[in-house]
């Protein structure tokens, strides 16, 4: 095994005395997972940070055997870490990924999505900038996996207009006239998922909870729950921030 690439860090783990196990995400070869020597010391530490992209070149004799791993920094995100939401953000995007994603199979547009929320979370000038990206990164992940929500017409009737709400159980769309009397049994559908640009904090927190209830429900359960505390953690930050 070799592969060379430019990667996002995802997840790092202590593994020796010296060492850790780094998961980062790669265009064209997903998620993989390599053993950096030395990735503890002050050299490697500031690379070796969930968000940061980096070039990574993993080698490997076996294929069972886990590869070792070298990283050169491309772009740090370091900074972003002493701000408490951004670096909310930014834990729970690379967990997710890290938590969901089964390893080597390729992912090349969660790795442009993911690459973008982190730059959004970089560059936009408050929350909301970033926080409709990361609902969509969400959405994606869900149907990269095979668990996406059908957000093209009501499930019930079939049109395709005035889409105002999502069936928990099977994730279709539900027009406003078809959901209203049994809105209290579905969750809202925000708006700008449908027509894209940006939410305001009510259509984003709402993004959130669908998104959310998708995730347990289909992804993120048994060990896999605990990357759950890292989400939680951001949804508090933000219900604080709009107060």
């Amino acid at each position: 095994m070799h592969v060379e690439a430019e990667a996002i860090v995802c997840a790092v783990r202590a593994h020796g005395e010296h060492g850790v196990i780094a998961r980062t995400l790669t265009p064209h070869d997903g998620l993989l997972a390599g053993y950096v020597r030395g990735g503890r010391s002050r050299r490697l530490r500031p690379v070796l940070m969930a968000g940061n992209r980096v070039r990574a070149e993993y080698r490997a004799r076996t294929d069972e055997q886990l590869p070792a791993l070298t990283v050169e920094l491309v772009e740090s995100r370091a900074m972003l870490l002493s701000e408490p939401l951004a670096a909310a953000a930014i834990d729970w995007a690379t967990a997710l990924t890290a938590t969901a994603l089964p390893e080597g199979q390729p992912y090349p547009r969660l790795h442009a999505a993911l690459d973008g929320v982190l730059s959004a979370v970089a560059a936009a000038p408050t929350a909301r900038g970033w926080a409709t990206a990361l609902v969509r990164y969400e959405l994606l992940l869900l149907s990269e996996l095979g668990f996406g929500l059908d957000l093209s017409a009501c499930v019930a009737t079939g049109a395709g207009e005035d889409l105002a709400f999502v069936s928990p159980r099977s994730g279709g769309a539900v027009s406003r006239a078809a959901g209203e009397a049994y809105r209290d049994r579905l969750l809202p559908l925000p708006d700008f998922l449908i027509a894209g640009g940006a939410g305001g904090w009510d259509a984003i927190i709402d993004g959130l909870r669908l998104t959310g209830h998708f995730l347990e429900r289909d992804l993120l359960h048994g060990r896999a729950a605990e990357a759950l505390s890292a989400r939680e953690r951001l949804i508090e930050r933000l219900r604080r921030l709009i107060g």
